[in-house]
């Protein structure tokens, strides 16, 4: 499952957007935590931590005990907006849970013994479909990552969501059929040309040079 990271904020004294260009100005990032039992929650983030953070793989399935003037807020993150040039977060929605929130949140694949793998050895190549999984869980259930083993995966090989093995109680948002996560596909190799073709090309070679020597004789006079 996955650890539970710690952000502190400092609260906003109002909403809107004159107060998040306010907080831009003064250096910090502008965010909300707004669901379950409490009123929306206006706070601002230090810019470096919360860059730390969204750096990281997983970044949305990542729960965050948000501190705020003394108190802690159990939140995941489900929106970040980032500037057009830069790509830093400079605003973050994050919503508030409990251990008994259920919900869908995107968990990252991971490959592992690929090394082993028949398939790659043969030069085969994995086709990554979803590089994450939508998932169905309690908020203190969210699995940190999913793992597919390549150990036995050979060219041609599918590995579908039912190959995994989830925790209890989690399940996967996607229900109606078995998706594919990824594939096993067979190296791509170009076309030697044969031998035949080889001897058309080396016979026209030879005609092409012949013609251009006689074209280069002058006439008798």
């Amino acid at each position: 499952m996955v650890d539970t990271a710690v952000l502190n904020a400092a609260e906003r004294d109002r909403a809107g957007k004159g107060a998040a260009r306010a907080a831009r100005r003064a250096g910090r990032v502008p965010a909300i935590i707004y669901g379950g039992k409490g009123e929306p929650l206006p706070i601002t983030l230090d810019p470096a931590a919360l860059g730390v953070e969204y750096d990281k793989p997983g970044f949305f399935s990542q729960l965050f005990d948000i501190e705020v003037s003394g108190a802690k807020h159990r939140a995941l993150c489900r929106d970040v907006q980032v500037d057009p040039v830069s790509d830093v977060p400079i605003h973050a929605d994050f919503l508030r849970v409990s251990a008994a929130t259920r919900i869908n949140v995107d968990v990252p694949v991971v490959f592992a013994n690929e090394e082993d793998s028949p398939g790659l050895k043969r030069g085969g190549v994995i086709n990554v479909v979803r590089h994450t999984v939508e998932l169905n869980c309690q908020a203190d259930s969210i699995p940190a990552e999913l793992v597919i083993d390549l150990a036995v995966a050979d060219i041609g090989d599918s590995i579908h969501i039912s190959h995994i093995n989830l925790p209890d109680g989690v399940q996967p948002a996607i229900t109606d059929r078995d998706f594919t996560i990824a594939t096993i596909a067979a190296p791509t190799v170009a076309a030697e040309p044969t031998d035949e073709e080889g001897e058309e090309g080396e016979a026209e070679a030879v005609e092409g040079a012949e013609g251009a020597e006689a074209s280069e004789e002058e006439p008798e006079s």
